[in-house]
């Protein structure tokens, strides 16, 4: 099968929209009540979404440097095969891979069950349902990266403007009715405060994974050295202010006790703004989330084994280009891996380990960085790293203590990312022939 090359089609307003498209899921509306039970002080909630959010942007200019350096597809694998050689590259693309293919599995799942809260007839059917939405999506960008980048333009400025209104009205809005405080399932910070934040962390850096979707799409941008900066700057900015001023939001509608027993704090805090009924308009906030992150995801993660089929370290199969710019059967198999996870009910716990795939992953990355400044000094660098060599060092460090605290924090989910690891390189050699 002949190989055909990427299209240079996208530039810096795709850029910051497939950053929010790739980044801002249901974990902004699902996951600040468990983070307020972990911790239970309003000032530490918000301190621990602005450090990753830090991280996120101090993190985003290291990555500028390797994907102006490197405008290749597959960011975090083609760093790691660049510094360290094929293996480590097969490691960290495989990680970035089944990281993805398992969020998106999870989010087609989580979508179905929504489509069950608006139409009940599909309540019993989420499986099927599931499949289908990602058999829907597969269908649209096979029409080409065109439609699909549109499409993710309109979801991302669609899900920011539906953010920013529920803050506005939280802030404008006197609540009108009471809800009935949730029984909370253990006391707040029951494991102590630091274990509280260890788990806060977690649950903020799945949340904030995406902040480097940008770099996926460097060998399709018109002008990578002038967009990608743009893209990924002001991408990560908009997300932690949107982050933000929700966490303010809803801490300022629900008090920290109720916050903290609470599944979907934002349709509490609907609710407690207009009454019973009115949760459902958050699920429609939902779905408009869910779609954009799936066709973010369907996006990228495909560039990922193209980028490892075409330097021989995946399936030669999967570097075929339709003609509408699309990697298409890394799109289909992609997202048949993701309906395999769906079909044996697997995908929850390759979820529960991903942050520890996308750690792995930005370490990688910084790692990559560090290693290239030192054996690959002349290679043309259009944009620097800021702070470099202090910054770049820090965020190692940093990701580095993180995943050591992800092993001892929850060490049974590890040990399945662990297991990949050891039997990574057998499955590499096996591959290689």
């Amino acid at each position: 099968m002949a190989q055909q090359q990427l299209k240079k089609l996208l530039g810096v307003g795709f850029g910051i929209a497939v950053t929010i498209g790739g980044t801002i899921g249901t974990g902004i509306l699902r996951k600040p009540g468990p983070i307020a039970q972990d911790i239970g002080d309003p000032t530490l909630i918000i301190a621990v979404w602005l450090l990753v959010g830090v991280y996120a942007l101090i993190g985003s200019l290291s990555v500028i440097e390797l994907g102006t350096m490197l405008p290749s597809a597959g960011a975090w694998y083609v760093y790691a095969r660049r510094a360290f050689g094929n293996y480590a590259g097969f490691l960290i693309g495989v990680s970035s891979w089944l990281g993805s293919v398992a969020a998106m599995a999870f989010g087609a799942s989580v979508m179905s069950e929504y489509l069950g809260v608006l139409i009940p007839a599909l309540v019993g059917y989420e499986k099927p349902v599931a499949i289908g939405i990602l058999l829907l999506f597969v269908a649209f960008h096979w029409l080409g990266v065109k439609s699909a980048s549109r499409a993710q333009e309109v979801m991302s400025v669609l899900k920011a403007a539906g953010l920013l209104a529920f803050v506005v009205v939280c802030f404008v809005v006197t609540p009108t009715h009471s809800t009935p405080s949730p029984e909370l399932t253990r006391p707040i910070a029951e494991n102590g405060l630091w274990l509280g934040i260890l788990a806060a962390l977690q649950s903020v850096f799945y949340t904030y994974d995406g902040w480097h979707t940008a770099a996926y799409f460097a060998e399709e941008d018109v002008d990578p050295s002038r967009n990608l900066p743009r893209s990924m700057v002001s991408g990560v900015l908009l997300i932690i202010g949107i982050y933000v001023l929700v966490n303010l939001a809803l801490l300022y509608v629900l008090p920290v006790q109720q916050l903290a027993g609470s599944k979907l704090a934002a349709a509490d805090a609907v609710q407690a703004l207009f009454g019973p009924g009115s949760a459902k308009v958050v699920t429609l906030l939902l779905m408009v989330s869910i779609m954009g992150i799936i066709n973010a995801q369907i996006m990228f993660n495909p560039r990922v084994i193209f980028a490892m089929g075409r330097d021989g370290l995946f399936f030669r199969f999967v570097t075929y280009v339709n003609t509408g710019g699309t990697p298409a059967y890394a799109v289909a198999l992609t997202a048949g891996t993701s309906i395999l996870l769906i079909l044996t009910n697997t995908y929850s716990k390759l979820s529960d380990i991903a942050t520890f795939f996308f750690v792995l992953c930005y370490a990688s990355g910084f790692a990559s960085l560090i290693r290239l400044r030192q054996t690959e000094p002349d290679l043309s660098r259009p944009v620097r790293a800021w702070g470099y060599p202090v910054s770049t060092w820090t965020l190692l460090v940093a990701s580095l203590a993180f995943l050591v605290g992800v092993v001892i924090g929850d060490f049974s989910s590890s040990l399945y990312a662990l297991g990949f690891i050891v039997i990574s390189y057998p499955t590499y050699q096996f591959i290689k022939r």
